[in-house]
């Protein structure tokens, strides 16, 4: 083994995943990484793929991150992972090697999204019972998610959206590369282009078939954007 090699480092890419549940299915895009020689560590997000009783803060994401990711690292981070990564390298510039925001979340709207979010957290179990109110308010935000929570983690989305308020873009002086789909409703394109004028060293790359969670809708184009990427970083 040369000198070099021996030197590389044994995960080429950190991961942290959204609002979700289960990273079951990333399972496509992982293999397809593995087999193009990009070696990747996924992290579990307590209290999402990860289970706790804790309600978390913003704070207690960006600790958790910065003792699961090694300084110099380079971390991409998807919806809700991307503002967990955002806030590290916002306290920490010099953190990651390389950050990259997969149709991240971090952006503050005061949506009606945001505020039926955060309001049916707080009404808590009388509404829930209603069938025909979770569906409304499942379509109208989307949260799939949300009606699997449990009551601590209801209260951690709630902190996490609050959170958006008081992230500081100019400071994530990190190399910073955003990768977006066109047909994210989620987090829609116009979040990029405002990441992209707020964060001080960023690129922003748009893929016309990507939804909000690529790793679903095109694992093959996600896997081979991430391998091209990752591959002109070993360089």
């Amino acid at each position: 083994m040369s000198e070099t090699a021996a030197k590389r480092p044994s995960v080429d890419l950190y991961i942290i995943h959204g609002w979700t549940y289960t990273v079951e299915p990333w399972k496509k895009t992982l293999a397809l990484l593995a087999q193009n020689g990009i070696r990747v560590k996924m992290l579990h997000v307590p209290g999402l793929t990860e289970e706790s009783d804790k309600v978390f803060t913003i704070d207690d994401y960006v600790k958790w991150a910065d003792r699961e990711i090694p300084d110099g690292a380079v971390a991409l981070g998807h919806s809700n992972g991307g503002r967990i990564l955002l806030n590290l390298c916002a306290k920490k510039p010099t953190k990651l090697s390389r950050l990259i925001l997969l149709d991240a979340a971090g952006v503050y709207e005061p949506t009606l999204k945001k505020k039926l979010v955060a309001s049916f957290a707080k009404i808590g179990r009388p509404l829930k019972k209603i069938p025909v109110i979770n569906k409304i308010f499942h379509k109208v935000t989307g949260t799939t998610d949300y009606s699997r929570a449990p009551e601590n983690m209801k209260k951690t989305l709630t902190n996490m959206l609050e959170s958006d308020k008081d992230l500081d873009f100019s400071k994530v002086t990190t190399p910073t590369c955003i990768l977006w789909g066109k047909k994210d409703t989620t987090t829609p394109p116009r979040q990029a282009t405002v990441m992209y004028e707020k964060l001080p060293n960023a690129e922003l790359k748009f893929y016309a078939q990507w939804t909000h969670a690529p790793y679903i809708s095109d694992p093959e184009g996600l896997a081979k954007a991430l391998t091209t990427l990752v591959g002109r970083l070993r360089k």
